[in-house]
């Protein structure tokens, strides 16, 4: 069967083994080995590892300016408009995250937040074998619009050490300051300490395996990180009433991702169960990643049935999945019902790759259960704040009393006295 199949939540959830990064100790050592070479070897570092990993030779680390070029003209007409379309509705979706500086005034007294832009970042785009230019998109997109001066991409090239046509004109619409043919481990490394080539940023971003995710926790703390990413997920809640072809088709869509992703189906119809898993076995006939996808639904892959949608909404909340589709009758009454979830796509129009592309949403979104308290990618991870505060001396002597109550409540004296000191300067 390509979709194990569980006949109550219970049993479905005492199965589950959640995605932890402490599993992966033989990749975390090699981790440490590349992140130390690079922060020793800088450049040279980078372009024997780049050749070991990527059986690329290269002599320069970074996309020329001739590339940037050649690519712009390389891309089909079409294609390159529809990517252009893409990056509008991004762009749209983004702004409106934008926040702004605030302040409240009284007698003698101002309060407040200043809102400023990161001064440099970088983002992490997956390649090598294939192009990932909606994710230049997601990553660039909204640091370009929280006023990021200086926006570097990390991507692996291919072994004739070329990025595909596609990406760099990505990177150039998304207003990327430069690209860099590097990746893995060893992109963040460069991103996270600096070279004579790549600058040192002060946050990085974007999707990975497992080498990239490891090495972004591992210097988390040098660098400001955006998320810990693990496989790739999607519930789809189903009753039904739901079209079995639209619900195979989307858990293919990220079960051809890699072999850890993970495709739920929760449903309250075993029939459309059933259904489901028959159009798997028929679909997958024809899938390029066939052999990746059959392996994610066996090994990752579950069908739930639940005995009602307050059920389903208790399995969904316990998961808190990276992708969410509602393909029930009446999606809209049911959305109240959801706390925990990456990104929602309600109704059967709603396929996940509609956020992937299109849509205007980011595709940057917390998994393995961190949708309990992380949120997709977005203008407010570039950006940081600092909080002002001015008194007036009147102002503060109204105020003084009460705050030398409240630092000598706690043993602070020297905070008591920063504040006193200066009322009695001001009776002298």
């Amino acid at each position: 069967m390509p979709l194990p199949f569980f006949n109550s939540l219970d049993s479905f959830l005492k199965e589950r083994e959640p995605f932890c990064l402490d599993d992966y100790g033989a990749e975390r050592e090699s981790v440490r080995k590349i992140l130390d070479a690079v922060r020793r070897g800088g450049d040279g570092a980078l372009k024997e590892l780049t050749a070991r990993f990527e059986g690329a030779v290269l002599k320069e680390l970074r996309v020329s300016e001739a590339e940037m070029e050649s690519a712009a003209g390389a891309v089909e007409p079409s294609l390159a408009a529809a990517l252009r379309e893409a990056k509008e509705n991004i762009e749209r979706f983004h702004r409106r995250q934008l926040p702004s500086s605030w302040w409240e005034s009284g007698p003698g007294r101002l309060v407040g937040e200043r809102v400023r832009p990161l001064e440099r970042v970088g983002a992490y785009i997956p390649g090598g074998t294939a192009a990932y230019p909606s994710s230049v998109l997601m990553t660039a997109l909204p640091a370009q619009v929280a006023g990021v001066k200086e926006i570097y991409l990390c991507t692996p090239p291919a072994k004739d050490g070329t990025v595909p046509p596609l990406t760099l004109l990505a990177a150039r619409e998304a207003g990327a300051t430069a690209v860099f043919k590097i990746g893995g481990a060893q992109a963040i490394a460069a991103l996270a300490y600096g070279t004579a080539t790549v600058p040192a940023v002060d946050k990085i971003v974007g999707p990975g395996n497992i080498y990239v995710t490891l090495a972004k926790r591992e210097l988390y703390g040098r660098v400001g990180i955006d998320l810990l990413a693990g496989p790739s997920e999607i519930v789809v809640v189903a009753d039904g009433g739901a079209d079995p072809a639209f619900v195979a088709a989307d858990l293919l869509s990220q079960a051809e991702h890699d072999t850890l992703a993970r495709p739920i189906l929760i449903t309250t119809c075993a029939d459309l169960a059933r259904q489901v898993r028959r159009e798997l076995r028929e679909q997958l006939e024809t899938l390029p990643r066939k052999e990746i996808a059959e392996r994610s639904l066996k090994e990752q892959g579950a069908a739930v049935l639940v005995g009602d949608l307050g059920e389903a909404w208790r399995a969904v909340n316990e998961l808190a999945p990276e992708h969410l589709e509602l393909q029930v009758a009446d999606p809209w009454d049911h959305l109240d019902a959801i706390e925990n979830a990456g990104a929602i796509f309600i109704g059967p129009h709603a396929p996940e790759p509609l956020g992937d592309y299109w849509a205007g949403s980011n595709h940057v979104l917390p998994t393995g259960g961190t949708a309990r308290y992380a949120s997709s990618l977005g203008v407010e991870d570039f950006v940081k704040r600092s909080h002002l505060i001015y008194y007036s001396a009147a102002a503060l002597a109204g105020a003084a009393p009460q705050i030398d109550q409240l630092a000598r409540a706690e043993g602070l004296g020297a905070h008591a006295r920063a504040v006193t000191i200066r009322r009695r300067n001001d009776d002298a």
